[in-house]
């Protein structure tokens, strides 16, 4: 069929192409199969998918083969059980490199005879489903006929990733890239810029194309005065570069330049970090590097460069790219379509001044970087000059960095790709979103002797934010979760900080105060602000806690319970809708330990309250206790179905149930969960507003389901928690991460166009309470 396709598309007939279809006919060479490894899964309960990335792979020296081993790790990461993938790696003859156990099989491409063999074996695979191609033209040159007739001859579904995409091609040019994109299910690009040229320049369809942005590591963002200590740069501007040297680099346009940084910045320092490419040493030797170093000599700026001749391990290329100052990208070839290296340094937020190549021109604005001509050393001095003598400016384009690059982190790539396979394999792949590890590192960084802080800048605590009652209660409730899975003896600290902030907040007459500055003084804002919503939250974890009596130290169990019997009696004083729900949350689990018939009475008492605002705003097609949905509402329906666990009466199981249901049909959708947006309520009658979702609203609906499912054993509830919790980890409507599994932190929340990158004290305490209550169903 394929062949047909390009006979049709092609006119293969026609002698200027006739030849680069025709199949070889010499026999010398074919695929190496690796042995197959057994632990790759384990007795699979139906068989997976299996997709075989064609690519240049390590130990390799080569920008792609780093891409795929970081796309592929990504993918597995994230989508562990949903598919296999095998890898054959490319390679151009006597090579000879040691590979991993994921690499397959091999595929010589000096050797004609390879890509015929590799074609039928793929072709008599049942077990391979999907082949992705890496493509770079540079990889086949040698065997271009042979690799064009092996795509035609693969009867498997391609998708092709093209690594270079050229302008203004001639028509033998342009009829090999559409043969291509033909003979492919998909086509995917790194750049909007190249997704234009195929379709405008190639007449490629736009449907079949993708643009999933090069992938870009998380970082967890090392302090910079650290790493400059660390690598003997204390005081030191740094301006870098890096990747595989040659002259394509274009390093001497920067050496032109620093004569004239110098004059305003004596410290500055260019590091040169990278080995030579390895093709360019086989074919040119160490000239251009010699070359470099005989400029920095002739300009007497030794004291200002250092070459690190080095293929760097991943950790220590990030903490060079941390502790720049700013990053320089002198390329000088204006076809180059999108480059690793840039990306990277974008991800560990370098202010960037950069040639004007299609991704930088697409990535790079007035607030992210500078761009400059090619070889134009005097304007790349002035860029440079202009950020190094205005902090703000570069503080500024830092932040900005961040905030562009971040959609592209691996874990989103992987999304990305995942669709792309969802969209060619059908029903074949169904995404499962693998369970991040527990991470509490962010959380505890968060945390001082005094309490959790209640903001972050980025991944950064900021104390001037202060601390509230309703963090610490949230991490206190947290960390109790962790402890009760865990018993490990290193929470308990912790427990007592935040329990004690509780005891902190605590007034004479029973009612709590919410905000502390970061001296620690009560302030103003707990006069301004309605505080029934903290003083439920605080209830809640003090009983929470509580009901941990049996695991707990017992000196725990003494202090809640005595500020406990402070608060309890201002309790019945509380009418806000939520507040009472978190009231009745915290005395449900209050009751089990040192429960009374006074407690019983303020359940009763608040459910009642709920039963009546429900009867007087339920309607037909609105089933709710108020005109509106706005913040915490599961916990409305949760509340009512505690005070049926404990009190038995029926009409409080029947509003739970009827509400929750109503609320569900209200956040959930055919692609997941969209919780109300905290920018605009949903009023009875009116549409949905979505824009502004945070992760404590995803947080509370999966705890809530978590109780509904323990109540009555609906796998629909199990189903639903399972859905929600995914929203974390980016089946979201922007199909990007919350969680930031670099950091163990979670991002603030989901806005219209992107993410909200700090992450502060509510949205990484939420995460972890909702990991937490799915790590109890795992299957």
């Amino acid at each position: 069929m394929k062949n047909k396709i390009i006979s049709d598309q092609f006119n293969v007939g026609d002698n200027r192409y006739t030849d680069l279809f025709q199949p070889e006919t010499k026999h010398n060479n074919q695929a190496t199969k690796v042995e197959n490894r057994t632990d790759l899964m384990t007795d699979p309960p139906k068989k997976l998918a299996e997709i075989l990335v064609i690519t240049s792979y390590p130990p390799r020296v080569c920008g792609i083969a780093t891409y795929s081993k970081d796309l592929i790790a990504a993918l597995r990461k994230q989508f562990g059980t949903s598919f296999r993938i095998n890898i054959c790696a490319l390679e151009a003859g006597c090579s000879n490199h040691i590979y991993s156990d994921d690499v397959k099989y091999i595929l010589d491409t000096s050797k004609s005879q390879a890509f015929s063999k590799l074609a039928g074996y793929i072709n008599q695979n049942k077990q391979i489903d999907f082949v992705l191609i890496q493509h770079e033209f540079g990889f086949f040159h040698a065997q271009e006929k042979a690799f064009l007739q092996f795509i035609a001859d693969v009867e498997k579904p391609i998708s092709i990733v093209f690594h270079t995409v050229l302008p203004h091609p001639d028509e033998i040019f342009r009829a090999k890239v559409r043969l291509i994109s033909y003979v492919s299910e998909s086509v995917i690009v790194m750049t909007n810029r190249a997704s234009e040229i195929l379709v405008n320049d190639y007449g490629i369809a736009p449907d079949k194309v993708s643009v999933i942005a090069h992938g870009t590591h998380l970082v967890a963002h090392t302090d910079k005065d650290v790493l400059k200590k660390k690598y003997g740069l204390t005081g030191r501007k740094v301006l870098s570069t890096f990747g595989l040297l040659s002259s394509g680099k274009s390093i001497e346009t920067t050496l032109q330049a620093l004569p004239e940084i110098i004059k305003i910045s004596p410290d500055v320092i260019f590091l040169v970090i990278g080995k030579t490419h390895p093709e360019v040493v086989k074919n040119e030797g160490e000239g251009y590097r010699k070359m470099l170093e005989e400029t920095v000599k002739t300009l007497g700026i030794q004291h200002n460069v250092r070459f690190v001749n080095s293929y760097l391990a991943l950790p220590d290329l990030l903490e060079y790219l941390q502790l720049t100052d700013i990053y320089l990208f002198t390329s000088n070839d204006p076809n180059q379509i999108v480059s690793g290296t840039f990306a990277y340094a974008m991800s560990c937020a370098c202010p960037i001044i950069s040639t004007p190549i299609p991704h930088a021109k697409e990535v790079l604005t007035n607030d992210t970087g500078i761009i400059f001509d090619f070889g134009n050393s005097e304007q790349l001095a002035m860029g440079v000059k202009r950020l190094l003598e205005d902090d703000n400016l570069r503080e500024n384009i830092r932040l900005n960095t961040l905030q562009k690059i971040i959609p592209s982190a691996w874990e989103n790539s992987a999304i990305a790709h995942s669709k792309v396979f969802e969209k060619i394999l059908g029903e074949k792949i169904i995404p499962h979103y693998s369970l991040p590890s527990i991470n509490l590192d962010h959380l505890k960084k968060m945390t001082t002797d005094v309490g959790i802080i209640q903001f972050s800048k980025i991944n950064q605590p900021d104390l001037s934010s202060g601390y509230t009652l309703d963090d610490n209660a949230r991490a206190m409730i947290a960390m109790c979760m962790h402890y009760e899975m865990t018993a490990d003896n290193n929470d308990l600290p912790y427990l007592q900080t935040y329990l004690s902030f509780i005891q902190r907040c605590l007034l004479s007459s029973g009612r709590f105060e919410n905000y502390i500055d970061e001296n620690l003084h009560f302030t103003k804002q707990n006069r301004k602000t309605n505080l029934d919503d903290a003083n439920g939250r605080a209830i809640w974890a003090l009983g929470f806690l509580i009901s941990k009596e049996l695991l707990l130290p017992a000196t725990f169990i003494i202090q809640a319970n005595s500020i406990m019997q402070i608060a309890l009696p201002q309790l019945s004083e509380i009418y806000s809708t939520r507040a009472m729900a978190f009231v009745i949350k915290g005395l449900f689990y209050y009751q089990d330990t040192f429960g009374t018939k006074e407690t019983i009475q303020i359940i009763e008492k608040m459910a009642n309250r709920m039963v009546q605002m429900y009867k007087h705003e339920s309607a037909e097609n609105w089933e709710w206790f108020e005109s509106y949905l706005t913040y915490a509402n599961s916990l409305l329906p949760e509340a009512l179905l505690n005070a049926w666990l404990v009190t038995g009466k029926r009409i409080y199981k029947e509003i739970a149930v009827s509400s929750f249901r109503f609320l569900l049909l209200k956040t959930f959708n055919k692609d997941g969960i969209r919780v109300i947006s905290n920018k605009e309520w949903l009023h009875k009658g009116e549409e949905a507003y979505y824009v502004g979702e945070q992760p404590i609203e995803v947080s509370y609906t999966i705890m809530s389901l978590s109780k509904f499912y323990n109540a009555f054993e609906s796998k629909d509830y199990l189903e639903k928690m399972h859905i929600a919790f995914n929203w974390f980890l980016g089946k979201n409507r922007l199909c990007q991460i919350i969680y930031n599994p670099c950091t163990g932190g979670c991002y603030d929340g989901l806005e219209e166009h992107n993410v909200n990158l700090n992450q502060g004290a509510e949205s990484t305490v939420s995460y972890l309470m909702a990991r937490f209550t799915v790590e109890k169903y795992k299957a």
